[in-house]
């Protein structure tokens, strides 16, 4: 029977230290044992995940369920619990399969594959919206003509969470991409005019993502005259925030599938601005190297 096991980044970090640790102490002993192994075998069965409640840890849930892995284990943490697992593993070379989510910065630092997913319990290819509490409009126009406007790529995104993974402070790593991208800055706020001191706040969710997304952006409305505030929830937090106006808007909801709950609860109570990124997604990963490991399905074997 599948087992859900709930344990905080650090208690993660030290489980999977000491399993890894004890499958061996180089590359080539690794392979040998892993001779004749399934992969469940070679992983003890366990799917490294993240934040306990999202949409992507409810997903692999079900498909778990529908893939009938039921001798699979799906252990919950953090983002970053979840990247300090995938680099132990891959320094040494040693298998692991884990809940991803693209853009991210570890599919530009490592050889990462997404699992076929073919009963698309993951779903299709997601998009990223932008989403402001009622009244926002009116409120302050400028700014939500500017949030309206706002689309970018996963290459944008990705300079920025590469820079900060490589130790930029945030800050500067949001500001050289505004410097470096003056025209697209000017397509969200051509003919807006600016304002003096005007508050906004925004709210994301603690994903590499959301935070290149939200320090840009942060970057951006100060430039126009704002005083802008971000702040780090979950996205349960998130979401009621921006609901209830205690935040001003969100550039973080991933739709239609892992914030498809929060959505349909907070149905009515907030503005969709419509999407800033395409083509994003969410599933089960693992290495590259992981040749004979390419489909959900090879997990039963």
């Amino acid at each position: 029977m599948k087992i859900f096991k709930e344990i905080t980044g650090l208690s993660l970090a030290t489980l999977l230290a000491v399993g890894l640790a004890a499958c061996g102490s180089s590359a080539a002993k690794e392979n040998d044992a892993q001779k004749g192994q399934t992969v469940g075998d070679q992983v003890d069965y366990t799917i490294v995940g993240t934040d306990p409640g999202s949409g992507l840890m409810q997903a692999t849930e079900k498909a778990l369920e529908e893939y009938d892995l039921s001798d699979w284990e799906l252990v919950s943490g953090s983002g970053a619990s979840m990247t300090a697992a995938l680099k132990r593993a891959y320094d040494k070379e040693e298998p692991i399969v884990f809940t991803a989510w693209s853009p991210h910065w570890k599919f530009i630092k490592y050889d990462l594959k997404f699992l076929d997913d073919p009963n698309l319990l993951y779903g299709d290819a997601e998009e990223i919206h932008t989403l402001a509490r009622k009244g926002l409009k009116e409120d302050k126009p400028e700014a939500y003509t500017i949030l309206e406007r706002f689309h970018w790529d996963t290459e944008d995104m990705g300079e920025i969470m590469v820079a900060i993974e490589d130790g930029e402070d945030p800050e500067m790593a949001a500001q050289a991409w505004v410097d470096d991208n003056k025209e697209k800055v000017a397509e969200w706020t051509k003919d807006v005019p600016k304002v003096k001191g005007d508050k906004i706040k925004l709210a994301y969710a603690p994903w590499d993502s959301e935070i290149a997304s939200h320090y840009m952006m942060r970057q951006v409305l100060e430039g126009m005259g704002y005083d802008v505030t971000i702040s780090s929830v979950e996205p349960g937090p998130m979401f009621a925030g921006v609901a209830d106006g205690s935040a001003d808007a969100t550039l973080a909801a991933w739709l239609p599938i892992t914030h498809k709950n929060y959505i349909e609860k907070y149905e009515g109570d907030l503005d969709d601005l419509g999407v800033n990124m395409e083509g994003v997604r969410q599933g089960l990963a693992v290495p590259t190297y992981m040749e004979d490991v390419n489909s959900i399905e090879d997990l039963k074997d």
